[in-house]
C-alpha cells in the first residue's frame, strides 16, 4: 500500500514541487513521514490490525487509544518538518555536502 501511494504522489506532485522550487529531499521526507503517520491513524491503521493479530485478547479500541500518543508525536514532528525544513535537511546536508 505504501509503495503504490508513494509512486502516485511523486508522479503527480514532483513536477509541481520542482516548479515551486521546493527542496526535493524535504518533499521526500515529508511524504515518508505522512505515510508513516497513515500506518497509525484510523481507519487504515494497519499497525493496529497487526497488533490485534498478535494479541487477539486486546480490544481494538484499547489499541487505538494506546497509539494516540504516538500519533500526537508524529503530528508534532510533521508540523515541525513543515515549519522548519532545516530540521529534516540537516542530516542529508552533513552526509552529502
Amino acid at each position: 500500500m505504501g509503495t503504490n501511494s508513494f509512486y502516485c504522489i511523486t508522479n503527480i506532485f514532483v513536477p509541481l514541487i520542482k516548479e515551486l522550487d521546493f527542496n526535493l529531499t524535504w518533499f521526500a521526507i515529508l511524504v515518508a513521514v505522512n505515510l508513516q503517520t497513515a500506518w497509525l491513524s484510523p481507519p487504515v491503521a494497519l499497525s493496529a490490525y497487526f497488533l490485534k493479530g498478535v494479541v487477539p485478547e486486546w480490544e481494538l479500541k484499547d489499541i487505538y487509544l494506546g497509539m494516540m500518543q504516538f500519533m500526537g508525536i508524529q503530528l508534532l514532528g510533521l508540523i515541525l518538518i513543515i515549519t522548519f525544513p532545516q530540521i529534516a535537511l540537516w542530516l542529508p546536508s552533513v552526509m552529502y555536502p
